[in-house]
């Protein structure tokens, strides 16, 4: 059955400009997610869905494909992971070319492996899941969360004011690396995360939301600390 990696990268970042490319411990982010898609040896294709022209040259430069750029409508700051992921599937569509599989690797996910996604990929065919995706937890439990408003906290759930940290159960946010998906599945619902959704833990040092530049010297302290300090060699 046919898989498919496909890498948003639009041009236009606007809170760390040029953020799809710009040097991450020695090379362009993207080519992390690029080198782990090659690596696994999981994919029949692996294309950038892309407007910008120097990441089209980049994503080739480090063995990704662009079949096609994307379109005006696609490549504006309102449009959805899941409208870039339809145009894509619809343009392979036209050319008779189907996925059974699809897996939808940030372009700012360095922190992506090979192992990773097979991981992924295993759990998603040996349990059925329209898609799996990779989990963080939370450092501290949300059960016990503030709101505050003019300068007053009260809690947010109030019935666990009095309960011990370690006697709640571990809720789970989206890292932001990755969606393994049943293509079919997707475009039956159109969603990324279903209630037929599973996932893969990972660390707090194994993934670093990057939207602005403290966060990307947050995301390098980290990626040195995973590689005692050496980067992997890109082959």
């Amino acid at each position: 059955m046919a898989k498919l990696a496909v890498i948003p990268a639009r041009g236009g970042s606007k809170r760390i400009p040029r953020k799809n490319i710009k040097d991450f411990c020695g090379l362009p982010i993207i080519a992390y997610s690029i080198k782990a898609a090659i690596e696994s040896n999981l994919f029949d294709e692996i294309i950038v869905s892309t407007d910008d022209q120097e990441i089209a040259s980049i994503g080739l430069q480090y063995g990704a494909s662009v079949p096609f750029l994307r379109s005006e409508e696609n490549a504006n700051d309102h449009a959805t992971t899941a409208s870039v992921l339809n145009e894509v599937l619809n343009n392979y569509s036209s050319l008779n070319k189907d996925f059974a599989y699809a897996c939808c690797i940030y372009p700012t996910a360095p922190f992506v492996s090979a192992d990773k996604l097979k991981e992924a990929h295993n759990l998603l065919i040996n349990r059925g899941f329209d898609t799996v995706l990779p989990v963080q937890s939370f450092s501290f439990p949300i059960q016990r969360a503030f709101l505050k408003e003019n300068d007053r906290v009260n809690w947010m759930e109030p019935q666990y004011a009095l309960t011990r940290s370690q006697d709640l159960p571990k809720a789970f946010h989206d890292a932001g690396q990755f969606y393994f998906f049943n293509v079919n599945s997707f475009l039956q619902t159109q969603k990324l995360i279903t209630t037929n959704s599973g996932a893969i833990e990972i660390s707090e040092l194994e993934g670093q939301d990057i939207d602005n530049e403290t966060d990307w010297k947050l995301a390098e302290m980290k990626f040195s600390l995973i590689y005692n300090e050496k980067l992997p060699v890109f082959k």
